[in-house]
């Protein structure tokens, strides 16, 4: 059966079943923060509350080594011997209580590590073997506004399984044939009449979403605004360039790779950047093309809104998650960026 009701106190048993045969990630809290973390024995699960992080760091880590090299001498007297051990991971795994927003984040992923031109092995393996299991919204945060952005409280874009929250347990819906092998492990009953008091709850959570962006107009006055210093410098005085709005947010996917180890053996990491950094566009000479916050975070509001969509059929990497908004120290609002971009930088300024 595709769609089914699940009791709140069954659902450690369907984890206890994926995790037979997967490494099951779920959200649980840790401190004032929920966090996605290997799913076991004792584990309190959280899917009230919007995961802090996003799914991202399972199939991106914030970590990762590439591959391992060792050096050795050549007993015939020649150039030492390399030997390179690529680390391709083979993990089968599955997101628990993802929330959409986070989930469409890794549809930019997509895009960027596997298309026609580029396929990332390290990111298309992890992903390829991966399943999500997605929580509806049935409120949004005041910080949410998915719709604004092309996205929706019960979207199931990249989901395998969707959740929707009703009362004392969810309905579950399987999305994919993935997701309907996962939702057999499950127990439950025919949801009957609480699929549509489900989704009414989800589609009220739509309703009570924010008027959505001008996007057009947004792609439009950036060009306008973009040598405006003054007004860059004005939405960017409470920046600290902490990064924290990167690190968070389900679609930034920036990243850089550095060599550790001895002359004998070491490894290659790739990690996270952020493009708020001051060192993010800092070249060898000395010379800094983004020195200025201000030029930096023009940047990040510029990718999201208009340089993304430009090559993506105008798709828009922001996924109005709010995550850059609720955990931002200094409460830099990006939807505050995006509407003084639509209203003020226009023919009459």
């Amino acid at each position: 059966m595709d769609t089914i009701f699940i009791q709140r106190t069954d659902i450690g048993r369907w984890l206890d079943r994926l995790a037979e045969e997967l490494t099951v990630f779920a959200p649980t809290r840790r401190g004032d923060a929920v966090v996605y973390r290997p799913y076991g024995a004792g584990f309190a699960l959280e899917l009230d509350a919007m995961p802090t992080t996003s799914p991202k760091e399972i199939v991106f880590p914030q970590n990762e080594t590439l591959l391992t090299y060792s050096r050795a001498g050549n007993a015939s007297g020649g150039a030492p011997k390399v030997e390179a051990r690529e680390t391709v991971p083979e993990q089968k795994a599955v997101i628990f209580g993802a929330r959409p927003c986070g989930v469409n984040g890794l549809g930019v992923f997509d895009q960027v590590f596997d298309n026609d031109k580029t396929r990332d092995a390290y990111y298309t393996a992890r992903r390829r073997n991966t399943r999500i299991i997605t929580v509806a919204c049935d409120r949004p945060r005041p910080t949410c506004f998915c719709t604004n952005v092309g996205g929706g409280p019960g979207d199931t874009a990249g989901s395998d399984v969707m959740l929707y929250p009703l009362g004392d347990g969810f309905v579950a819906e399987a999305v994919t044939t993935g997701g309907k092998a996962m939702l057999s492990l499950a127990t439950g009953n025919p949801a009957g009449d609480r699929d549509a008091a489900a989704k009414a709850l989800v589609e009220k959570a739509r309703e009570a979403m924010p008027e959505p962006l001008e996007l057009a107009r947004i792609r439009e006055n950036f060009d306008k605004c973009f040598g405006d210093m003054e007004f860059w410098e004005e939405q960017s005085g409470k920046c600290l360039s902490c990064g924290a709005c990167a690190y968070l947010c389900p679609s930034c996917h920036c990243f850089n790779i550095t060599d550790e180890g001895t002359e004998s053996e070491g490894k290659r990491l790739r990690s996270w950047d952020n493009c708020m950094s001051y060192t993010f566009t800092s070249e060898a000479s000395g010379h800094n093309p983004r020195a200025a916050k201000a030029m930096r975070l023009r940047n990040r509001v510029g990718h999201k809104f208009v340089y993304f969509p430009e090559t993506h059929e105008g798709e828009v990497a922001c996924r109005g998650c709010g995550r850059c908004i609720v955990s931002c120290p200094s409460s830099v609002d990006i939807r505050q960026i995006a509407k003084a971009i639509q209203e003020y930088c226009d023919d009459d300024k």
